[in-house]
């Protein structure tokens, strides 16, 4: 409960910084995909230990953007431990970027267990969970999705989700390109 309750801490003043406009970015150009390889590179043993199949795909033409590479990491990250911890075994997560109407879009796709259409706006609300009990037994906080809203948005851009109750989710984040 003590870990718990340190991470809820930690995490609830991020988000206060964040929305007060006192998180400090340091934004320089990030190669896209050196970013979604080192996030796959973090999360591939857990993966593994869970039986999950991780790939990564970065389209041609898919850049740099400017960004502070600490938070947008934290950003992809809360995503694929999100994916992880609702991905049954033998599922996939992939993650990708490409270029749409000048546009850079990273998106995350699971084969988890999804979210109901009526909750899909909601989950980006601080605490907002859409299963309570599985959430606590996974160990969330309940935070990392508008942690990762608020950090996309610092950067211009934003998130969307499409997803499906039984067949996954994808999680796209959607920035300006340089």
């Amino acid at each position: 409960h003590a870990v718990r309750l340190g991470r809820v801490t930690s995490d609830l003043l991020k988000l206060s910084l964040i929305e007060a406009g006192r998180l400090e970015l340091d934004k320089r150009p990030l190669v896209v995909k050196d970013l979604i390889e080192a996030c796959i590179e973090t999360v591939r043993l857990k993966a593994e230990k869970k039986q999950i199949s991780l790939s990564a795909e970065c389209a041609s033409g898919v850049g740099t953007i400017q960004a502070d590479s600490g938070r947008l990491r934290e950003a992809l990250l809360n995503l694929l431990d999100n994916a992880l911890q609702y991905t049954p075994a033998g599922g996939r997560i992939s993650v990708s970027a490409r270029m749409a109407d000048s546009q850079i879009v990273i998106s995350v796709t699971d084969t988890g267990i999804g979210i109901p259409k009526a909750d899909q706006q909601k989950i980006f609300e601080r605490f907002y969970r859409v299963d309570d009990a599985r959430s606590r037994e996974v160990g969330g906080t309940g935070l990392g999705l508008s942690i990762t809203k608020h950090l996309v948005e610092a950067h211009g851009g934003r998130i969307e989700v499409e997803s499906e109750v039984g067949r996954g989710s994808t999680f796209s984040l959607i920035f300006p390109s340089d």
